[in-house]
């Protein structure tokens, strides 16, 4: 048991959602938190129904105020709020409602209990890395927790490129596209193309052809601290996008900048999260769990 000093007095709730089991699963937690003498925050970008929600804050004003966030919904729901609030020091704590939940890890039916416990601090800490991106020559640059992604737009479309790595030439690909992915993403887009799964603690940065027109092409790892330069050559039509947001035109010979960010994540769970137990339940891996000998 990890029991920590209670340094959580006002906690935002927020959702990307509007349903009706968001909002159930919103008055439950105001219900606890409020029995708990703590105060309730509301994000003005939440869609929690505003039935449900008192007055509602600047995201801005929830960065300052905020001690911690409850996230409801799935993982894009994390992803949103990690965007949000997460990258800004605040750490987060997600209520499963989606399908894997490898981020938002609390269900539904052990709420009141676990939310409980983790208010009288007891629970564990998980940081994660984010990534930034940029064209150069441009000012604006975005984030991702999960992915950056490289890609033609176009379904059956290669695109060709020059991967560099702390300004190294490693190759010059045709493909659909490149997955450039945290470990945090491993179990994300990338899952779905076959790469590799990371477990969390290890601060890598995936890269991974999408459809490459390649026998020999292969997922490579690299560490976390490596800077990551693609160049779109040869007048291929490409495009940029973190975490399935923003979808940036990447004109030809067009150079993008890829590194992890200064700031990171932190993720809370209750003591018993296992990422190994959400590989085991979310992607079917075991036929089953050891009994432990008496």
């Amino acid at each position: 048991m990890v029991i920590k000093p209670n340094n959580f007095k006002k906690i935002a709730i927020y959702s990307s959602l509007n349903n009706s089991k968001v909002n159930i699963i919103a008055e439950q937690v105001i219900e606890v938190l409020t029995n708990l003498g703590l105060i309730c925050l509301f994000p003005q970008s939440s869609k929690i129904s505003r039935r449900v929600v008192k007055k509602v804050l600047a995201d801005k004003t929830i960065i300052k105020r905020a001690d911690l966030v409850i996230a409801i919904g799935g993982d894009g729901t994390l992803l949103s709020t990690a965007r949000n609030f997460g990258f800004h020091g605040i750490p987060i704590l997600g209520i499963n409602l989606g399908k894997l939940g490898f981020l938002t890890d609390i269900p539904p039916e052990d709420l009141t209990s676990e939310l409980t416990k983790v208010i009288g601090g007891d629970y564990v800490t998980d940081e994660r890395i984010f990534l930034e991106a940029k064209i150069k020559g441009k000012k604006e640059t975005y984030k991702a927790l999960n992915e950056v992604v490289l890609h033609s737009g176009s379904i059956a479309q290669l695109i060709e490129y020059d991967l560099f790595i702390d300004n190294e030439f490693v190759y010059r690909q045709k493909a659909d596209g490149l997955i450039v992915s945290t470990s945090t993403g491993s179990t994300a887009y990338s899952l779905s193309g076959n790469g590799a799964i990371i477990s969390p603690e290890v601060k890598a940065i995936s890269l991974m052809p999408m459809f490459p027109h390649s026998l020999n092409a292969r997922t490579l790892i690299t560490n976390h601290e490596k800077k990551i330069s693609v160049k779109v050559k040869n007048n291929s039509k490409a495009y940029l996008s973190m975490d399935s947001h923003d979808n940036l035109k990447v004109t030809s010979d067009a150079e993008v900048m890829i590194q992890k960010a200064n700031q990171g994540l932190t993720l809370i769970h209750p003591t018993d999260h296992s990422f190994f137990s959400s590989c085991r339940n979310k992607l079917g891996w075991s036929l089953g769990v050891p009994i432990k000998s008496p």
